[in-house]
């Protein structure tokens, strides 16, 4: 199975500002994910997509391929990761390199391991399902079986839909968020479905106290936290 590594970083960012070039550990925060996608034994091609020449040159400075910068209209706030990549999968088939599956690898997840991607891949092959992607589990008080959805009423009204809750905290079925460090995705899924997940979704577990997305300056202090205190 062909797989195509996508590290998608534009220049704007508005929590932490130039954040996917901004020095972690000494190092751009861009850099992290490029050596574990480069390191992982399953991805065919290694992309980055980016609207901004600088971030492409310090891409290629931590030996990414920049094949083509990403139009502008694919680099605002509002513009979903869907587009990014179906963007990417189209230019690159356009010119005769066709892949399977795709990886997408977020930079604001610099603490994913290459076994992590290798892992998922293989997920994806022996699974049949559409897509892998990483989670973390919800804490307990989180659970849906204990979560409330007030109605225009005023009434509270459980997330699951059942008339009472899970009384005993051992009852409770896991529960698990998508933790965003990657997803694989079968390509027609990604260009026929218009979907990163499709029908049939696979959740690869991660880590919670290695786990971080870089979304604020207190997202960035956990990181660097995580960094000083950890063999990463």
């Amino acid at each position: 199975m062909r797989v195509l590594g996508l590290i998608p970083a534009r220049g704007g960012s508005k929590g932490v500002p130039r954040k996917n070039i901004r020095l972690l550990g000494g190092k751009p925060l861009l850099q992290y994910t490029a050596e574990t996608a480069r390191a992982a034994r399953l991805l065919s091609r290694v992309v980055l997509s980016t609207d901004d020449e600088e971030i492409a040159v310090i891409g290629r400075e931590c030996k990414l391929e920049v094949p083509f910068m990403r139009p502008p209209e694919l680099a605002v706030d509002a513009t979903p990761s869907l587009l990014v990549v179906k963007h990417a999968l189209e230019w690159l088939g356009s010119r005769g390199d066709v892949f399977d599956a795709v990886c997408l690898l977020q930079p604001t997840h610099p603490f994913r391991q290459p076994g992590d991607i290798d892992a998922c891949i293989a997920l994806l092959g022996e699974s049949g399902a559409d897509s892998v992607v990483t989670v973390l589990p919800v804490p307990t008080e989180y659970n849906p079986h204990w979560v409330f959805f007030r109605g225009p009423d005023g009434a509270l009204r459980l997330s699951t839909g059942e008339s009472t809750p899970i009384p005993r905290r051992q009852d409770l079925p896991p529960a698990f968020h998508r933790e965003g460090s990657v997803y694989v995705t079968l390509r027609d899924v990604v260009l026929k479905g218009g979907s990163l997940l499709g029908d049939r979704v696979i959740g690869y577990p991660m880590d919670p106290g290695k786990s971080v997305n870089i979304d604020t300056q207190d997202d960035w202090a956990r990181a660097e936290k995580l960094l000083r205190g950890s063999t990463l």
